[in-house]
């Protein structure tokens, strides 16, 4: 086994690479759960269904004018786009991730005290594409 560093990761989101301005990603997949319980049992029995997931985006604000993250994601808000997330860094033989994703809420915040912030929400829309480069 292998540890991985994380800072390599790379996501593009509609085709604009936001890595540059990202410094996490979280990505979540889940089935629906079905209760197939029937009588005489003790306990509940499950059964898998649809798959759904979430990613959330986050980074470090930066205000330049046609690819920063506020530029890139707000006219996306509301439409699907290809995502594509490579959590270990660009390169041969290393795993990428490609689904499409409804974009949703993007959110920025400004503390006091640090840095302007930013994240986005995206819900999975279809099937994950899960490949090497």
């Amino acid at each position: 086994m292998s540890f991985v560093h994380g800072k390599g990761s790379v996501v593009i989101l509609g085709g604009s690479d936001l890595s540059a301005y990202s410094d996490n990603v979280e990505w979540g997949r889940k089935p629906d759960s079905h209760d197939v319980t029937t009588f005489g049992k003790n306990a509940h029995v499950k059964q898998g269904g649809l798959l759904d997931g979430t990613v959330t985006i986050a980074g470090v604000y930066d205000n330049t004018a046609t690819i920063g993250p506020r530029a890139v994601i707000n006219p996306k808000i509301g439409t699907v786009v290809a995502l594509v997330w490579r959590p270990e860094g660009t390169g041969s033989g290393k795993p990428q991730e490609t689904v499409n994703v409804l974009v949703g809420e993007y959110t920025e915040t400004s503390p006091v005290a640090d840095m302007i912030r930013w994240t986005v929400a995206l819900e999975m829309s279809d099937d994950v594409t899960t490949a090497t480069q």
